[in-house]
């Protein structure tokens, strides 16, 4: 049995075991489990409730990571996103008055226009008309959005009236312990140590605990509270005219935010084929798209692709174990939500940081002699995370990169879809609000 099972997830492939699997899960879980009580703290200002949502949200992220895993065998493990549960909560429901079963039944229409868009091959099209020049360039950009998420969250950067961002306190004691923690999962590096993210997270933590910066609030969380939420979108309301551009806001950003996650994380695992294909690239659509329909139907916005995989990869993850752990985890994080969730910023905040780092080595494959491969690489870069966007950072890419194939002379040599992506990208950034 265990044979079999190696040979599915294709452990001889990918030169891993299941230690090194197990740990790489353990290391995506902890570097997301911010998100446990982050989604219900913003979703709970629609209306919802906060207990219902905790439920959902545990239940989302496990279902997709583990159909992830099963179906494509990736380590990429998926959760509601953060961003589009922003434009839930502020911009559909608060702003637009649109009640939060309606909002529901939007997602729930955008997964079924993504089951739809997979099944005919569209998705799949799309990431294949992405240059692979670039695919280094997503994966740098969104390593730099992961340390400069990594620095805010721990204080080492924080915002400035003056130039936008400083030097922070660093007399802070979270802010010193963050320090600690990247230092140390630098040395662990330094000496080869594969699980040196998960050692690096749970020794900073541990130097918290010691220094009395972890604070432990136990809470009351009940299971069965996902009833509150489950089973209660409005599709009748959703289908009203009006509502059209929201669905049309789901569909687009998660499609574009997920192909930049998936290219990066693919990228850095050493999973992208030579011919600059992705393998099984149905199957994860399909993970993903399934994610979000029941995602709605549980009770939270739409479900993704997390970045933080690229934690796990970084840790010696590279097959669908890793997300089946993460999974797992995120299961049994609906009993013991007040447990994940009180791992504090400072300790998962040095991975973010070093994951970063590491995801800048593919850089080196770009052409940067060429400017028509340079430019578009350099606003990818760059934007990603000034903007806390790969949508962004793709669209500038992408954009860039097809007027600048135009320009040259180039336009045969592309296939005609990157200059509707192009076109698709320039919709977006006049109809649909920033989120």
């Amino acid at each position: 049995m265990r044979s079999r099972l190696e040979a599915y997830f294709r452990f001889a492939e990918h030169q891993t075991n299941w230690r090194a699997e197990i740990l790489a899960g353990f290391t995506t879980f902890i570097t997301m489990a911010y998100i446990i009580f982050v989604n219900p703290a913003i979703l709970s200002q629609t209306g919802m409730p906060l207990a219902a949502v905790t439920a959902s949200t545990c239940l989302c992220a496990a279902c997709g990571s583990i159909l992830m895993g099963l179906l494509a065998n990736y380590p990429l493990a998926l959760a509601p996103g953060m961003g589009l549960n922003v434009y839930f909560t502020y911009t559909v429901v608060k702003g637009m008055g649109v009640a939060w079963q309606t909002a529901l039944g939007a997602v729930f229409l955008s997964g079924i226009l993504f089951l739809l868009l997979t099944i005919g091959g569209v998705r799949q099209r799309l990431v294949g008309a992405i240059p692979h020049q670039l695919h280094a360039a997503v994966a740098g950009g969104i390593g730099l959005f992961l340390a400069f998420v990594g620095l805010v969250n721990s204080g080492i950067i924080v915002r400035s009236s003056v130039t936008a961002v400083t030097l922070g306190d660093l007399h802070q004691h979270s802010t010193q312990l963050a320090i600690f923690g990247v230092l140390l999962i630098s040395i662990l590096q330094a000496y080869r140590v594969k699980a040196s993210m998960l050692l690096g997270v749970l020794g900073t933590l541990a130097l918290g605990i010691l220094a009395h910066q972890v604070r432990y609030q136990p809470g009351r969380f009940r299971p069965m509270a996902i009833r509150s939420t489950a089973l209660r979108l409005d599709l009748r309301g959703a289908l009203h005219l009006n509502l059209f551009d929201i669905i049309f806001v789901f569909l687009f950003v998660d499609l574009f935010d997920n192909i930049g996650t998936l290219v990066a994380v693919a990228e850095q695992a050493g999973l992208i084929a030579e011919d600059h294909t992705i393998p099984r690239l149905n199957r994860i659509f399909l993970a993903d798209a399934t994610s979000t329909v029941v995602g709605a139907l549980a009770g939270t916005s739409t479900v993704t692709s997390y970045i933080e995989s690229s934690a796990g990869v970084a840790a010696g993850g590279r097959s669908g174990v890793t997300a089946i752990t993460t999974g797992v985890l995120f299961l049994a994080a609906i009993f013991v939500a007040p447990v994940a969730g009180n791992i504090p910023s400072f300790a998962t905040a040095p991975a973010l940081i070093l994951v970063g780092a590491l995801m800048l080595k593919g850089t080196s494959s770009i052409e940067w002699n060429e400017p028509r491969v340079a430019i578009p690489a350099f606003l990818i870069l760059i934007t990603i995370p000034l903007s806390y966007s790969i949508a962004t950072g793709l669209a500038f890419g992408l954009i860039s990169f097809a007027v600048l194939e135009v320009a040259t002379g180039g336009f045969r040599r592309r296939h005609w879809m990157l200059y509707l992506l192009a076109v698709l990208f320039l919709v977006r950034f006049l109809l649909v609000p920033p989120l």
